[in-house]
């Protein structure tokens, strides 16, 4: 029950901090945490530590956890890191395409009713299952581990945002369209899908990411000058 619960707690944390509804420096208290969600400290805990290993919050002695700024650098690196290993999936399905990709097609259903109910909750969920489901089509374990453990270091901020849901749209036939040239076998036309799927995103996140800096140096600014 406990591994059950840790796994929803770490789900939600990690949802509220990659879409950026909590800011860097935001504090998780493992009592408060808990006492809001209705469940014991262990599996908020374990759910704490586990993304502190990721690299999404950092242990404050006495306070709990607080979430970690990124860089630039970072995102970019971020970005760099998964083209390489989910293009590398993505040639090897292609090389010994399957019959169909049901699991993989029943995510990229649901990233389309998420799109059409505006709901950026889902959305996340679906994407996240989606490219889980198309890296492990591979049948490199490993892969998927360090695909989705990079996915998972990866803040989507400005995901909400006008250029974030427009960007939503624009995912739902590419999301099918790569499940097609993957069951063809088209490995070139593959890559340069999603290579341009997974690039598309940095820009809005760049931008969104420059911006929370910016905010939240602005209070700082004003008590200077004053």
């Amino acid at each position: 029950m406990d591994q059950n619960l840790r796994e929803q707690v770490l789900q939600r944390v990690r949802a509220e901090i990659i879409s950026g509804q909590s800011l860097p420096g935001t504090m998780y208290s493992v009592p408060s945490l808990a006492a809001s969600l209705g469940v014991s400290s262990t599996p908020v805990r374990e759910a704490l530590l586990e993304l502190s290993r990721g690299g999404l919050v950092e242990p404050m002695r006495n306070r709990g956890f607080k979430v970690v700024e990124p860089s630039l650098t970072e995102l970019h690196n971020l970005f760099d890191m998964r083209e390489v290993l989910e293009l590398h999936a993505a040639r090897l399905v292609a090389a010994n395409p399957p019959q169909d990709l049901p699991d993989v097609r029943g995510w990229a259903d649901e990233i389309a009713r998420a799109v059409e109910t505006d709901d950026v909750q889902l959305y996340l969920e679906a994407d996240r299952n989606y490219h889980r489901a198309f890296i492990a089509a591979a049948g490199n374990e490993l892969l998927t581990d360090l695909a989705m453990n990079l996915r998972d270091k990866m803040r989507l901020y400005g995901i909400s945002s006008r250029a974030g849901r427009e960007r939503q749209q624009a995912s739902v036939p590419e999301h099918y369209r790569l499940i097609d040239l993957a069951l063809a076998g088209e490995a070139e036309a593959l890559a340069t899908l999603l290579r341009s799927h997974i690039r598309s995103w940095e820009p809005i996140f760049a931008d969104a990411l420059l911006r929370s800096k910016e905010n939240a140096r602005e209070p700082l600014l004003r008590q200077a000058r004053s």
